[in-house]
């Protein structure tokens, strides 16, 4: 193994969530008089925190979006989840493959602490995910592109960046990662190969990922 600790970004990456959370967002803007396509959520908000949401939509429209904004989305969320939610294809045979090889990994994910351990206990990963390997935007002050949550997951597994590979499907993600000095996988799955600049490698099926690390 050439990566002393697997970094997997949530979204997109373990639990199939980016289809059902865009299109649900797309349409609490547009409710909310900010027209909004499916595809410009994928374009603008994918894998980012709801910070960078409040701040796109504020600096383009000098309008705040409503106080209460992040809970009715989320529970729109989460009761989409409830019904439709599954991980990502090959997800998880790779995360039982790491953990059967005692290979350290941890998720850090734009999402809340809720929206992480929501999206696991769904589809099963839960299992393989314990609280000290979850890490959330929450968790530091700045969201992705800023480096800070990976350099967190790493200070807190006890792995310098240089060891770290980070799993990424997102061109904000991939921005994190290389900002953090770390090498970065994109998952080429919902974001097409040329958003992902700086990629360390591309791959397009969950399932190649365990060859791809040794």
């Amino acid at each position: 193994m050439r990566y002393d600790l697997v970094i997997f970004d949530n979204d997109g990456v373990l639990v199939d969530s980016e289809p059902i959370s865009n299109r649900l967002l797309a349409a609490c803007l547009t409710e909310l008089g900010h027209p909004t396509s499916y595809e410009d959520s994928l374009r603008d908000y994918m894998g980012a925190a709801m910070h960078r949401i409040h701040d796109l939509i504020q600096e383009r429209t000098g309008q705040r979006l409503p106080d209460d904004f992040d809970d009715v989305f989320h529970a729109r969320v989460f009761a989409a989840f409830e019904r439709e939610l599954e991980p990502v294809a090959g997800a998880v045979g790779v995360v039982e493959k790491l953990a059967a090889d005692g290979v350290p990994y941890c998720v850090a994910s734009s999402g809340s602490h809720e929206r992480i351990r929501v999206g696991h206990r769904k589809t099963g990963l839960d299992r393989w995910f314990d609280d000290g390997r979850i890490f959330s935007s929450q968790d530091v002050g700045r969201g992705k592109p800023a480096p800070d949550l990976f350099l967190y997951a790493a200070e807190r597994m006890g792995v310098v960046p240089e060891r770290c590979v980070v799993v990424e499907d997102s061109p904000l993600g991939v921005q994190a990662a290389v900002a953090a000095g770390m090498d970065v996988f994109g998952f080429t799955a919902m974001s097409p190969a040329e958003r992902l600049v700086g990629a360390t490698q591309l791959f397009s099926n969950m399932g190649e990922l365990a060859d791809l690390l040794v």
